[in-house]
């Protein structure tokens, strides 16, 4: 039998995972401001999970997942961006109001259902939002892309990742008409602010900030 473990363990073994994805490791102040939560109650979390063999900790020194913490971290990610994509697919949800509902689903701890889940919606490999989804053995597939802000003028791509799920972002993207799969086309670059005018999808254009288009992923074609 697989052990569970609860919804405030998960969250901190999720955002963990997200987190060392960067340098490989974390700190706590930097899981403190991510939790919003004090110092004390990271530190008694981690003491427990590292008495659950799942994350390598040290008082006062950087930290990282174990093995098995990782693996139970892609499976809480899987479970989330799957009903990220149920939602959307099959609920008609926008991708801006799915974040919060996942972030419920995903402790439902029944293996089945989410297996089933996966199987249901012809195994998905990238939620609306663009991120991978985990398979049942924590494998991902891996994306060629590279930020907006890197592509060359006059270059079309085709939009493959938000770097960001934050409500106020999303609804902006979808004001714009800017989602996963449009093709955006960089007609002109601005020196002053270094925001960028997008042709979208062959006939829509807009001015975007710098800002936004540092969470954009793309993909040249």
């Amino acid at each position: 039998m697989l052990p569970n473990y609860s919804a405030s363990e998960e969250n901190y073994i999720k955002n963990i995972y997200h987190l060392q994805q960067g340098t490989g490791y974390v700190t706590t102040n930097e899981l403190a401001a991510t939790i919003k939560a004090k110092p004390a109650s990271i530190t008694d979390m981690l003491k427990k999970l590292k008495a659950k063999k799942l994350v390598h900790y040290e008082p006062y020194k950087e930290f990282q997942l174990t093995v098995q913490g990782k693996k139970v971290a892609l499976g809480i990610v899987r479970k989330h961006r799957l009903w990220e994509y149920f939602l959307v697919e099959k609920l008609s949800f926008g991708w801006d109001e799915v974040h919060e509902i996942a972030e419920e689903l995903e402790h439902i701890t029944s293996k089945k259902l989410i297996d089933q889940l996966d199987s249901f919606l012809d195994f998905p490999r990238f939620d609306p939002h663009g991120d991978p989804i985990p398979d049942s053995n924590g494998k991902m597939n891996a994306v060629q892309q590279i930020l907006l802000t890197e592509l060359p003028e006059q270059k079309k791509s085709v939009v493959t990742m938000v770097g960001s799920q934050s409500t106020p972002l999303l609804e902006l993207l979808k004001h714009k008409s800017i989602t996963i799969g449009s093709t955006v086309e960089i007609k002109k670059k601005f020196d002053f602010d270094e925001s960028l005018e997008l042709l979208i999808d062959g006939e829509n254009t807009a001015t975007i900030s710098k800002q936004l288009a540092t969470v954009l992923f793309v993909k040249p074609v």
